[in-house]
């Protein structure tokens, strides 16, 4: 970077550059948001975790199976140093680029792994499937959830997609963000590489036809590990954009999810929302609350965004700090 034009020690220089970045990145994802997918790190990411799925998870049950757990972890240590190399390259090569272009180079190479647009829109699609019809409804949302949807009610189609849109808000926005803000565009690509891994191998028995109880082991218990901060500040944040919830009952309700992530910001929109959540059989958020109706879903994503524009600003000082103090 030529940063003797600006009179600007070169620590404070990438500082600045990364923190437009991010900046930038959200306006890109907004204006035109995903790329194509034959160019799109995190569809390569699944590409790559599918094909040693395939290599690594039986197609049977089996007891303990310590040698396919410590294999799919090691392969998973192997993609995650790669991905994190490759996307530390790319970020120092950007950084040397001139002073007007490193900004945009660093925001083009940030916008793909993190998805606002795509996410609010996919979850309102539901809604307007479901407006149309029940199985239009419970199609639409099989496009973004794992459970069996076909005996699902409408309400139980609502209550997934707000549930849907809660757990990425995390998952696809915050935590990517949070990770981007203290480790630049590794740590950014690191994260989504272990969320890519944990949604195609993270499941407790069958699935597609392969048993991932010790295959996929490893791949969920890292995403919990990378997600367990962002995914408490995303509900921080969402009770933020409404002015305070009980923190107390906020954590009891988030307890009440297997997952020690995805429960938090669930918990926090089903309580902003005054809604009940529930996944039958499995748990329920907010039980007090009312039937989600057609308005909370887009009340829902209204919530989602000022939650973005919250966390962008607050996001981009954190980085111009980290990289400040770190001179990375």
């Amino acid at each position: 970077m030529d940063l003797e034009v600006l009179g600007l020690p070169q620590s404070l220089g990438t500082a600045l550059w990364g923190a437009m970045a991010l900046l930038m990145a959200v306006w890109l994802d907004r204006l035109v948001g995903e790329p194509p997918e034959r160019v799109h790190p995190v569809v390569w990411m699944g590409k790559v975790l599918r094909w040693w799925g395939e290599r690594l998870a039986p197609l049977s049950p089996r007891a303990a199976d310590w040698k396919c757990f410590w294999a799919a972890a090691l392969v998973w240590c192997a993609l995650a140093a790669m991905v994190f190399v490759i996307f530390w390259g790319l970020q120092r090569a950007a950084m040397q680029l001139h002073w007007v272009l490193a900004p945009a180079a660093m925001a083009l190479l940030l916008k793909p792994l993190f998805a606002w647009r795509m996410l609010c829109d996919e979850v309102l699609a539901v809604e307007d499937a479901l407006a149309r019809s029940l199985p239009e409804g419970r199609e639409r949302l099989a496009r973004l959830v794992s459970r069996d949807v076909s005996q699902l009610s409408a309400l139980q189609v609502r209550e997934s997609a707000i549930e849907s849109l809660a757990e990425n808000l995390n998952d696809s926005v915050v935590a990517p963000l949070f990770w981007f803000a203290l480790l630049g565009l590794p740590g950014a690509a690191l994260y989504r590489f272990a969320n890519t891994a944990d949604a195609m191998w993270g499941y407790p028995g069958m699935r597609g036809g392969r048993y991932w109880q010790w295959a996929g082991k490893w791949a969920a218990r890292a995403d919990d590990v990378l997600s367990w901060l962002p995914a408490r500040i995303t509900a921080l944040l969402l009770a933020l954009t409404v002015r305070g919830l009980p923190l107390r009952t906020l954590a009891r309700q988030a307890r009440k999810t297997p997952s020690p992530n995805s429960g938090w910001p669930m918990a926090a929109m089903s309580m902003a929302l005054g809604v009940r959540l529930a996944k039958p059989g499995v748990y329920v958020l907010n039980g007090k609350g009312r039937d989600a109706g057609p308005l909370d879903t887009r009340r829902a994503q209204k919530l989602v965004s000022l939650v973005v524009m919250v966390l962008v600003p607050l996001a981009a000082v954190a980085h111009f700090l980290v990289a400040l103090a770190t001179g990375a």
